[in-house]
């Protein structure tokens, strides 16, 4: 089923070119300095069968709520999928948009020298130049309101988005917006679900926070819940 970005209206870079790919329930923008459609659908294309592959064999690995073992037949990307799964205490798919972006974006850097890479809200990013990141938030008053500062040498960069109260993805919690910043983006995929599940108003940001602090690999965490926000870590907000 197709649901509208919304937030796309306001993503966009300057000196970049933008495409879509599609397949199936996959939906990713990408912006880089040259346009690779053809290479970013065959790669895509192959990390969707290897994960669908191994969710045939193995159903719990789409199922799981928690963290699961790998079994030896594991792809690489379902290997990295199960340890972030097991450092933020969620389950494997937790990471599926992030786990794509990462490894998308990696391989297209073989072809350009900047890529950004978004899919559902979980962005890879590596830049030549300072770019913003708009926070999208939902109904709060303080949605693209505010933009984190993403300098060149931060990047290679994950910066990934959960959301209790926009979008399809399972969340039991009710943060508007929770980002997670690292230099693993399967690791913040993860780490953006562990945290929303615990926000269930702002009262529960500082709570959220501290989990994230906790947790080795984090760089920095945003969470949005209504009117209230808190941050911590290597961030750098701007007007949006």
């Amino acid at each position: 089923m197709y649901e509208e970005r919304r937030y796309r209206d306001i993503f966009k870079g300057a000196n970049l070119q933008f495409f879509d790919i599609c397949i199936k329930e996959t939906d990713i923008k990408i912006g880089a300095d040259k346009v690779l459609k053809e290479d970013a659908f065959r790669i895509v294309s192959r990390l969707r069968n290897d994960i669908e592959t191994y969710i045939k064999r193995h159903g719990d690995f789409k199922t799981s709520l928690k963290p699961i073992e790998c079994y030896n037949d594991a792809p690489d990307i379902i290997k990295e999928m199960c340890e972030a799964a097991r450092k933020t205490g969620v389950g494997p798919m937790a990471s599926v948009a992030g786990a794509i972006s990462q490894t998308l974006g990696l391989e297209l850097l073989e072809f350009c020298n900047e890529v950004i890479v978004e899919n559902g809200g979980d962005i890879f990013i590596k830049s030549n130049t300072p770019r913003k990141v708009g926070i999208y938030a939902g109904q709060s008053r303080l949605s693209q309101r505010v933009a984190l500062e993403i300098m060149p040498h931060k990047t290679p960069l994950g910066i990934c988005t959960s959301s209790g109260t926009v979008g399809h993805s399972l969340s039991f919690g009710k943060a508007d917006a929770v980002v997670i910043t690292s230099k693993d983006t399967f690791l913040a995929d993860a780490a953006a679900t562990a945290v929303g599940n615990i926000i269930k108003n702002g009262e529960f940001i500082q709570k959220g926070i501290e989990f994230a602090s906790s947790m080795d690999g984090i760089d920095g965490v945003v969470v949005i819940a209504g009117d209230n926000m808190g941050f911590w870590g290597d961030i750098k907000l701007q007007r949006f």
